[in-house]
């Protein structure tokens, strides 16, 4: 789970996941839509990769990467119940 967050650290590749969960796109379409270059792009792929969130499929000479939703939503779903449990478990707080 911690390398989907550490994934999920930097700003343009959380953007390129809201991207990636509406189609599948490659990397140049999206160094195109950020403004990058294909190997920043390529970099950043890599590590949502790495963590599970985007798998990427090759079409012709491109790969094509999709959200991994289900990788996300568990993650997310995991650290809900991690901080439930100890709230939970907390004696509520006294207001006065």
């Amino acid at each position: 789970m911690e390398g989907v967050f550490e994934a999920l650290a930097s700003l343009p590749r959380r953007r390129m996941l809201s991207f990636l969960s509406q189609t599948a796109l490659s990397t140049v379409e999206l160094a195109e839509r950020f403004g990058m270059s294909a190997p920043a792009v390529s970099r950043h792929l890599a590590v949502l990769q790495q963590a599970g969130l985007v798998s990427g499929e090759r079409e012709g000479q491109r790969v094509l990467y999709r959200l991994n939703r289900d990788v996300l939503l568990g993650a997310l779903a995991r650290l809900a119940s991690e901080v439930d449990g100890p709230l939970r478990r907390a004696p509520p707080r006294k207001l006065f």
